[in-house]
């Protein structure tokens, strides 16, 4: 298992989130369930035990089929968030990225800091050309993090899709892969990345 740091002020890490985390991760969705499951779908569908470790089984599946992927971010050993690729496709070259947090997750940096991997991940370790992002037009901190990260907004499918009884609205937002090559944010994310890897040598 691989587990990456996120920050060089706070003890925070990125590991593959598995199976075998079912109960960590249902104690995280109970915490942060008020706000998780306005906008994440798999928050209402890990309410006890055996439906936690269902969703985590689902994308160690897809995973296995280069599918989808899913990650954890552990702050002091706890779980507190999380970024995904719900959707990878390397037929069209298009990976979309989703993420999440509990209260004590947000507002650190982390959730951006680790979408930045997964970014560098897509559009330069596995050659996809684009990267996509969906969120509701309500959810104020997905925006913000789609914007730090230099995506554009391509526009809004409107009642794109269910969740809690009601067809939701979805933003589109969007990063070339050349783009992501000559932004500011790469250069950031890569001294970032450096001084986390000397930090841990030393």
């Amino acid at each position: 298992m691989f587990a990456i740091p996120l920050s060089e002020t706070l003890p925070a890490e990125l590991r593959p989130l598995e199976p075998h985390h079912a109960e960590e991760f249902l104690a995280h969705m109970d915490r942060g369930r008020v706000s998780v499951d306005r906008f994440i779908s798999f928050a209402s569908r890990s309410t006890d035990l055996d439906s936690a470790r269902a969703t985590l089984q689902r994308y160690a599946d897809r995973a296995a089929a280069d599918t989808a992927r899913i990650y954890g971010i552990w702050l002091d050993g706890t779980l507190v968030g999380g970024v995904m690729f719900p959707h990878f496709d390397t037929t069209h070259g298009i990976a979309e990225i989703g993420v999440w947090a509990e209260p004590a997750g947000e507002g650190l940096g982390l959730i951006s800091a680790g979408v930045r991997h997964l970014i560098e991940y897509a559009l330069v370790e596995r050659g996809m050309p684009i990267v996509e992002w969906l969120s509701s037009p309500e959810n104020t901190r997905s925006r913000a993090v789609a914007e730090r990260a230099g995506m554009s907004l391509d526009g809004v499918l409107r009642s794109r899709y269910p969740h809690n009884g009601a067809r939701q609205n979805k933003e589109v937002w969007s990063l070339l892969a050349e783009e992501w090559l000559a932004s500011e944010q790469r250069a950031e994310f890569l001294a970032s990345r450096e001084r986390l890897r000397a930090a841990r040598v030393s």
